[in-house]
């Protein structure tokens, strides 16, 4: 009961930093991270222990669902050298470099555990990324680098990490037969992600209750992630190809379930991403109590890493955009200021503290873990560096470096597919079998109202209390229900259509989202035909 009251608490203390992070504009997981530090020098807190096998199926299906139903497969195509470079490019040159920092300076932690600690520090996380990018207007072309980087970086790094960690549990080095495991892994893990994806939509068209079609969407990515790790893939690529198959596999006529899921899911991401940053606090509450002094003796080498993996990231990130230099026309200042930009927002996150949490405490023989409270303090120190410096002065860089978007770029978009959708729910509703049975001045009126969509849609909702729908509410009472059908089908025939252009190369997926978002509750406001 102690367990579980400590875990309401750290739940409750996310809500308040989120409440409060709204207040001072800030982004959560910082006010998170700075939570978990000060519970570690709170008196009386009960311990709590978690089998860390069990951290990485708990934390790591939910998020990367959450944080994979944004992106598209059109994304993979459109930006692949970006995945290669920074997904799995960077994270593997910093592994590399941040294990030989360690392997140099910490005793006795071996080459297979100083690589487990440089994949743990390695990714950066796409949630921690977009809750501070999203509050300082970056511009639209960083933030699809960032985003399309935090998708599979966790996987590489995942990988070499459970590599590593065996490893050392086994009392072996590494060798070259994990790149083959890794590449077999990748190809099993798609196949689970994409059987998985038809399996649940098929489940989800014998389910007709909208409860029951959410809970779907959450029993889906625990039980790939399961399947692909006990089968030896990769656990985190088929979590996130079973998102992308569920979002190809959208219909236009599930408004209800959308609308909800897209609730229930950003509970879920707020709420794990929360507890996440608790526990890893009261782990490090753990070792302060049992080293004691000793921890200062290990801040040397923990700032040793940072600078390590930051300067990685700033040279690295420099090489990428020095490939793509002709969209910058030779503007290298220009170019320079994307890459402060991007290096200072490689904000490790949840993935880091879940590789943390799932670091085993003894080893095959029965002996403790190599280095583990150094590497545990290493991995904070890294947190609180790259995390809460960024993130408390984020905001101050961009406006320094004039690099604020004003959105005109994402609202033009929105508008060009509003217009689409708009078209689309005019032609359906004049091709309608029903239109014939509307009066001209009933058809009138209807069209005017679905002229005006695109302003509707730009605007971010309906509310259902236009002029236009009470004119029809009160003049029409009579067809009541034939207007409402009429309505039903233009509605469906522009969710279609966002949902067609949702899957062409080009299409920005979070543009899509808000346009089909905007419609949905305008399908759930429309009044029923009882």
């Amino acid at each position: 009961m102690e367990q579980l009251a400590l875990i309401m608490g750290l739940l409750f203390a996310t809500v308040l930093a989120v409440g409060l992070g709204d207040r001072l504009k800030l982004p959560y997981p910082v006010l998170m991270l700075l939570m978990a530090m000060v519970m570690t020098f709170i008196p009386g807190f009960p311990e709590f222990v978690i089998d860390p096998e069990l951290i990485l199926p708990i934390f790591l299906p939910p998020l990367l669902f959450a944080t994979a139903q944004r992106s598209s497969w059109q994304v993979f195509q459109l930006r692949w050298r970006t995945l290669l470079w920074l997904a799995v490019g960077l994270v593997a040159v910093t592994t590399a470099a941040v294990a030989g920092t360690a392997w140099m300076l910490i005793p006795g932690i071996g080459l297979p555990a100083a690589i487990a600690l440089g994949a743990m520090v390695a990714p950066p996380d796409p949630v921690a990324v977009e809750s501070v990018a999203g509050k300082v207007h970056m511009p639209r072309k960083l933030m699809n680098i960032l985003q399309s980087e935090g998708l599979f970086n966790d996987a590489a790094a995942i990988v070499i990490f459970q590599a590593a960690v065996a490893a050392t549990l086994a009392g072996r080095d590494l060798d070259f037969s994990l790149v083959p495991k890794f590449l077999l892994g990748i190809v099993l893990a798609v196949a689970i992600g994409v059987a998985m994806g038809y399996a649940a939509k098929f489940v989800t068209w014998l389910v007709t209750a909208g409860v029951a079609r959410t809970a779907v969407s959450l029993v889906v990515p625990f039980a790939s992630y399961i399947l692909a790790e006990e089968v030896h893939a990769s656990g985190v690529i088929a979590v996130v190809v079973v998102a992308l198959e569920m979002k190809r596999h959208a219909r236009p006529e599930d408004a209800t379930e959308r609308v909800s899921q897209a609730a229930f899911w950003d509970v879920v991401e707020l709420l794990a991403t929360g507890l996440a940053f608790g526990l890893v606090g009261l782990d490090i509450r753990q070792v302060i109590h049992q080293q004691g002094a000793a921890v200062f003796a290990m801040v040397p080498s923990a700032i040793a890493v940072c600078v390590v993996a930051i300067a990685v990231r700033f040279l690295w990130t420099w090489l990428y955009l020095g490939t793509r230099r002709k969209l910058y026309h030779g503007d290298v200042r220009a170019m320079l200021k994307d890459v402060v930009i991007l290096s200072y927002s490689g904000m490790r996150g949840l993935a880091t503290l879940a590789l943390a949490l799932a670091l085993p405490m003894v080893l095959n023989d029965g002996s403790a873990f190599p280095a583990r409270d150094q590497i545990l303090v290493i991995a904070c120190t890294v947190l609180l560096v790259t995390l809460v410096l960024p993130g408390l002065t984020l905001p101050a860089l961009m406006k320094a470096l004039k690099a604020q978007d004003d959105g005109s770029e994402e609202k033009e978009a929105v508008r060009m597919l509003a217009r689409r959708a708009q078209k689309a729910s005019l032609v359906a509703l004049k091709e309608s079998e029903l239109a014939a049975q509307l009066t001209p001045e009933q058809q009138k009126l209807l069209t005017q109202r679905f002229k005006g969509l695109h302003v509707e849609l730009q605007g971010g909702g309906a509310d259902g209390t236009s002029p236009e729908a009470a004119e029809l509410r009160e003049k029409y009472a009579k067809g009541r229900e034939l207007l409402i059908a009429a309505q039903t089908i233009a509605l469906d025939a522009a969710r279609q259509e966002v949902l067609v252009a949702r899957k062409e190369l080009g299409m920005d997926p979070e543009v899509a989202d808000h346009v089909l978002r905007t419609l949905d509750l305008r399908t759930m406001v429309m009044p029923s035909g009882d």
